[in-house]
Order: C-alpha cells, then structure tokens, then sequence
C-alpha cells in the first residue's frame, strides 16, 4: 500500500491584529481614548472629566453629573457613555443605542436624560465658585 504524505496546516499570520472572523468593520467608528488613573478619568472625544472626590476615598465626581459621588466602576461607565454619545448621529435606531441605555441604566438615567446632560459644558469639579461680586483684575485687562 503506497504511503501518502502527511499533510500539515500551516497557520498564515493575520496583518491585521485586530481583525476578528465576526467583525463587521465600520469605517465612520472613531476610536476613543479614555485615559484613567488614581486620581482622574479624562477622554479625548469630550471635555468632561471625573475625579476622585477630596476626603472621600473611593468616590468619584463626574463634571456631567455635578453634586453626585459615584464608585470607581460607576464613574468609569459615566465616561464612557459621555465619551460615545459625543458622536452627534446618535439617535434611537443607531446600533450604539441599546448599550446607551444600559449603560444609562447603570447610572439611575434614561438616555435621552443622559445625554440631555451630557451634551451641556462640563461643570467645575472641586473648585470653589468665585464671588459675583469680584472685580476685574484691571492689569490683566491692559
């Protein structure tokens, strides 16, 4: 009986690392960037931020959410969902839609309320609100 070669599969290295069998890619989706430490959450998509409150370890203050404290996890869901609703084509049939909700959800919100918020200028966290009353510093006018 003739002996055949055994045939062996080589795997052919994929160019593109990202690229995934059930990927369906999307040229209009803009990668986010949300940058997170210690002691505060920033993204390059919108000008909102979170930071950890002064005096209470744990807790977090999102500039979209002003007078609320929420955990490290709730925060970091709070920055997502500012940084994904900055895409002005958001409405309720886009594909994004369902995880806005849910991540709304997370944070006691509808999405329509979420992103009314989210859409206003960040507030300023943690910084005292300076007197109306005060007068313009006349050497920084010149």
């Amino acid at each position: 009986m003739p002996c055949t070669p055994a045939r062996t599969a080589t795997a052919t290295p994929n160019p593109n690392l990202t690229w995934k069998p059930s990927h369906d890619p999307d040229p209009e989706v803009i990668a986010m960037t949300l940058t997170i430490n210690d002691t505060a959450m920033t993204s390059d998509r919108t000008a909102h931020t979170a930071r950890s409150a002064p005096g209470r370890p744990h807790q977090w203050e999102v500039s979209w959410l002003p007078g609320q404290t929420l955990d490290r996890n709730a925060a970091i869901t709070a920055m997502v969902l500012a940084d994904t609703t900055a895409d002005p084509d958001l409405h309720e049939g886009h594909r994004l839609w369902p995880h806005i909700q849910s991540w709304a959800g997370e944070l006691g919100l509808t999405a329509p309320d979420a992103i009314t918020r989210i859409s206003q200028p960040p507030g300023h966290i943690n910084r005292e609100q300076e007197p109306a009353s005060r007068q313009p510093d006349r050497e920084a006018a010149d």
